[in-house]
């Protein structure tokens, strides 16, 4: 063993061909590239080097203590590397040869070091956005993804934003066969999948007007039940649509269409609220007559019935005293008719031919009418001026004053 240690001798020199050409084009020297470390190792642990030319056997334990040294300290840094920390709002999911093992929750944890086990740290509160329809601003607008089919066989240009998030990590890690690893590209298709059935269930005008936020509504529920359905472990927070509008080229078309429905909205609420405003007031009026015809009634019932009895009762007492009767009957008359007027009968027996002084002003306002007093206002009356006597037909005289 240590024979193949020890140097050649000048003859086998001076036979080896290549011996002059080793420090420059030959292979280098096995023998001394061990030599040199053996002595670096003794160096290292507190030993003395032996000189080239003198190998000793202490030298191959300094080797193997040397090597096994450095295995030890592979081996600490090899079982150290499974140590791993998982932030706040994170979980890691722990693989032993890509086969699931366990999730762990925020905190220091320690796995098998590679290969043997390893960990992929999953963000659950970190916001994933998707767009559909156009790619970084709405300016940027992606045609094939933002022209959509109605109901009725219009066209719609679209844009929306899904907003996700992680619910479960394991089925993040494991059911999300997409070229990101984020799952960007399902979610994308499960949003152009849903967006295209919803709007292809409803009519244009509702699409585009007040259904928008039923729309959302809708995307939302029904991209999450096509990730659950996967089991992607992808929870959708929030469907925004950023813009719906016809295509350029028609835009000026549903815009008077829009115009003309807003027009219409308009006249129908105008009429609304005159139909609010003259509705009340004709049902009012119409009570108001209602009510005074009711009252008419009543009070001509009543006059009529109180007519009758009095004509009842007037009867039974004529019929027990017909002059009397009569002659109350015509007094009462006279002064209901006389009360009326604005007519003064002078007595001629009484009066003698002597000058009367009548007061026609007072007799005026006694008599009530209203066109009385203003004639009092307007007309000068005379007072105590006597016409001469007329003879009426049963010898009465009458003088009428002014």
């Amino acid at each position: 063993m240590y024979k193949s240690l020890q140097p050649r001798n000048r003859d086998d020199m001076s036979q080896d061909p290549q011996w002059g050409r080793r420090g420059k084009d030959g292979p280098p020297d096995l023998d001394e590239i061990i030599r040199q470390f053996t002595n670096k190792l003794k160096q290292f642990f507190g030993g003395t080097p032996g000189r080239p030319s003198e190998p000793t056997p202490s030298d191959g334990r300094a080797v193997v203590g040397g090597i096994g040294v450095a295995i030890g300290i592979v081996g600490v840094l090899w079982i150290a590397s499974g140590f791993y920390v998982v932030d706040a709002r994170e979980e890691a999911v722990v693989l032993r040869f890509g086969r699931y093992v366990q999730t762990t929750d925020p905190g220091l944890h320690w796995r098998m070091p590679w290969p043997v086990e390893q960990h992929e740290i999953v963000k659950l509160s970190e916001v994933r956005s998707v767009e559909v329809g156009f790619s970084g601003s709405t300016k940027n607008r992606v045609a094939d993804e933002a022209l959509m089919l109605t109901e009725d066989q219009n066209i719609v240009d679209m844009q929306l934003e899904v907003q996700y998030d992680v619910k479960n990590s394991r089925d993040f890690v494991f059911n999300n066969a997409s070229r990101d690893g984020d799952g960007y590209d399902l979610v994308k298709q499960a949003a152009e999948t849903s967006i295209r059935e919803i709007v292809g269930r409803n009519k244009v005008d509702f699409v585009l007007n007040e259904g928008r936020g039923q729309v959302a509504a809708d995307a939302t529920r029904m991209i999450q039940n096509l990730l659950d359905d996967y089991g992607t472990g992808i929870r959708v927070s929030r469907v925004n649509i950023n813009d719906v509008q016809p295509p350029e080229e028609v835009q000026a078309a549903f815009a008077d269409a829009v115009k003309a429905g807003q027009d219409k909205v308009k006249q129908t609420n105008e009429g609304l609220a005159y139909a609010n405003d003259v509705i009340p007031k004709a049902r009012g009026f119409a009570a108001r007559l209602l009510q005074e015809a009711e009252g008419y009634k009543a009070r001509v019932i009543a006059e009529s019935e109180g007519n009758a009895s009095r004509f009842t009762q007037v009867a039974a007492e004529y019929a027990k005293a017909p002059q009397v009767t009569r002659d109350r009957m015509y007094l009462d008359t006279m002064q209901q008719i006389l009360s009326s007027s604005s007519k003064v009968l002078v007595d001629q027996k009484s009066g003698n031919g002597n000058l009367l002084y009548l007061p026609l002003d007072k007799l005026m306002q006694m008599s009530g009418p209203a066109g009385a007093a203003t004639e009092q206002a307007t007309v000068p009356v005379e007072t105590g001026v006597v016409r001469a006597p007329r003879q009426d037909s049963q010898g009465r005289g009458e003088r009428e004053g002014r």
